[in-house]
């Protein structure tokens, strides 16, 4: 996880917390959290590489609509990011108390 960019883990972030999302439903969903646009030329490319990674399953819905889905390998890297995070929250707490 450590060589993807904040928009590459946002969108593991939304993936995981949805079932089977397709493009445009990630889409509306960081466009709420990051308050602008977000142009399909940016997404998709990401989206791409985290399924390139094997950290994402892209699948067919119909001819026209894909799906996403977390990989077993993503699930471990979310959860490895978490963990990582969580200790240095923790340090971090444990200095200023």
């Amino acid at each position: 996880m450590h060589d993807l960019t904040g928009f590459q883990r946002d969108l593991l972030y939304v993936i995981a917390g949805k079932d089977e999302p397709h493009g445009l439903a990630i889409k509306d969903e960081l466009e709420s959290y990051y308050e602008k646009e977000i142009h399909h030329g940016r997404l998709y490319p990401n989206l791409d590489t985290l399924v390139d990674k094997g950290l994402v399953d892209k699948g067919q819905r119909d001819r026209r609509t894909n799906y996403y889905a977390l990989t077993d390998r993503g699930s471990r890297e979310i959860e490895a990011r978490r963990e990582w995070e969580s200790g240095h929250l923790g340090e971090k707490s444990s200095i200023t108390a």
